[in-house]
C-alpha cells in the first residue's frame, strides 16, 4: 500500500497510546486501534494483521511490568501460555476457512452477562478466591479456547480471560488483569506470526504505532498495580458494553 500522510501516521500513533493505556487496565484496546487502521486506508485484513503488531508491544510491556511487580506467576502459566497459542493460531488458520457471522450474534450476549457479573458478583474483589481448577486444566479448557476465539474473532477477548481467571481460579481482580495480559500476549504473537508469514502485516505502521502502545500500557498496569479493584471493575464494565454494542450495531 502506498505511505500514509505523516499527519495520518500521527494519529495512528495518539489512538495507539490511548488503547495501550485502556488494555493494559480493562482490554478492548483494539476498540480503537482497529477501525483508526480501517479508517486510514488499510484493507481489512492488513489492518487486522497490523493490529495484532501494534497490540503486541502493548501486551508484551504489560506483561513485563507485572512480572517484574510480582503480580504474575509465569511458572503456574506454563500450560495455559501453551494452549493460548496452539489455540489461536487454530483459530487464525480455522477463519479463513468459515465465517464469523454466528459469533457476532453470540459475542454481545456474553459480554454484557460479564459486564453483569463483573458489577455485582461479591468474588470481585482485591482478595483471592478459593480456585475450582487447576491451572493445566484451566490451560486446556480456557487457554485453547479463548485463544481459539481470539485468533478466528477477537472481540473481548481480555473480558473473557479475566472473567475465567476471576471465576476458575480465584483470582482477585488485580492478578487476573495481570496474567490476563501474557495470554493476550500469546494469543497476539500467534496470530502475528501467520499474518507476517503471509505477508499482510504493514510493519511501518505497526510499529510506531507499537511504540506509542508500549507508552499507553506502561502507564496503564503501572494504574492496575497502584489502583486495583477500583479501577478496573468499571473499566471492565464499560469496556465489555462498549464491544458489545459495537458489535451489534455493525460498521
Amino acid at each position: 500500500m502506498e505511505a500514509l500522510a505523516p499527519e495520518t501516521l500521527l494519529l495512528l500513533v495518539a489512538i495507539a497510546g490511548v488503547a495501550g493505556l485502556i488494555d493494559a487496565i480493562a482490554g478492548g484496546g483494539g476498540l480503537l486501534a482497529l477501525p483508526a487502521l480501517l479508517w486510514a486506508g488499510l484493507p481489512p485484513v492488513q489492518a487486522l494483521a497490523t493490529n495484532k503488531l501494534q497490540g503486541s508491544f502493548g501486551t508484551l510491556t504489560s506483561s513485563y511490568n507485572f512480572v517484574r511487580k510480582g503480580e504474575i506467576e509465569l511458572g503456574r502459566l506454563r500450560i495455559p501460555i501453551l494452549m493460548t497459542f496452539v489455540g489461536s493460531v487454530s483459530g487464525t488458520l480455522a477463519v479463513q476457512r468459515l465465517g464469523s457471522d454466528l459469533l457476532e450474534e453470540i459475542v454481545p450476549a456474553l459480554l454484557i452477562t460479564f459486564a453483569l457479573y463483573f458489577l455485582f458478583s461479591p468474588r470481585i474483589g482485591d482478595e483471592d478466591a478459593h480456585h475450582r481448577i487447576s491451572h493445566g486444566l484451566f490451560g486446556l479448557l480456557i487457554g485453547f479456547s479463548v485463544g481459539f476465539y481470539d485468533g478466528f474473532f477477537g472481540p473481548g477477548t481480555g473480558s473473557f480471560f479475566a472473567a475465567a481467571f476471576v471465576m476458575l481460579l480465584g483470582y482477585n481482580l488485580r492478578r487476573a488483569t495481570a496474567a490476563t495480559k501474557v495470554l493476550n500476549f500469546t494469543s497476539n504473537i500467534a496470530s502475528l506470526l501467520f499474518f507476517a508469514l503471509a505477508g499482510q502485516v504493514i510493519w511501518q505502521v505497526g510499529l510506531p504505532m507499537g511504540l506509542a502502545q508500549m507508552a499507553g500500557a506502561w502507564v496503564g498496569s503501572h494504574l492496575v498495580i497502584r489502583h486495583g479493584t477500583r479501577l478496573i471493575r468499571p473499566l471492565l464494565v464499560v469496556v465489555s458494553l462498549a464491544i458489545s454494542i459495537k458489535l451489534l450495531l455493525g460498521d
